[in-house]
């Protein structure tokens, strides 16, 4: 990336965020390395095995950013395009569980794709202009690298809405 462009790479996890970041050319700041590492985390939520991240702490911590920044939080910073990673939820489950996640996380997780809370918390904070929809769930992660090159290039229309798991609910 050439300019200050400011791209935020967001979305449930197991969707493929960091898989993927990592084939983009250009900085990449790993929000989720950057809390733990920093501290920027409030509580532990022992129920879910997560820190809470402090948004106010890692936005000052990130400063005047630019690049790309990943991580299911990515969408909270200030940006110029969000692309908010989406994965049918069955795959998804799948994923988290080879990943680890017991029962209840992957589940929830799956349920929060399934109802769109990312991509809402997107679109509301950045508005549809600015959001760009990517389904992993049968793409390579090169060939969704190449997705977000685009969105980053301006070679791609904002797309949010285009993607609907409500089959699995």
């Amino acid at each position: 990336m050439s300019d200050d462009r400011r791209v935020a790479v967001t979305g449930t996890p197991g969707t493929g965020k960091t898989t993927v970041t990592t084939l983009l050319d250009g900085p990449v700041i790993h929000l989720n390395d950057l809390i733990r590492a920093a501290g920027l985390w409030s509580e532990r939520d022992e129920g879910r095995d997560s820190l809470v991240a402090d948004l106010d702490a890692v936005g000052d911590a990130v400063g005047d950013w630019s690049g790309v920044a990943e991580s299911h939080l990515a969408h909270h910073l200030e940006a110029d395009r969000v692309v908010v990673l989406r994965c049918h939820p069955d795959t998804l489950e799948q994923r988290l569980r080879e990943r680890g996640a017991d029962e209840a996380k992957a589940t929830e997780n799956a349920e929060s794709e399934a109802l769109d809370v990312i991509l809402s918390e997107a679109v509301e904070r950045h508005g549809l202009d600015a959001v760009y929809e990517i389904d992993t769930t049968d793409r390579t992660p090169s060939d969704v690298a190449a997705v977000i090159e685009a969105v980053i290039a301006g070679d791609r229309d904002p797309s949010a809405g285009d993607v609907d798991f409500t089959d699995y609910l």
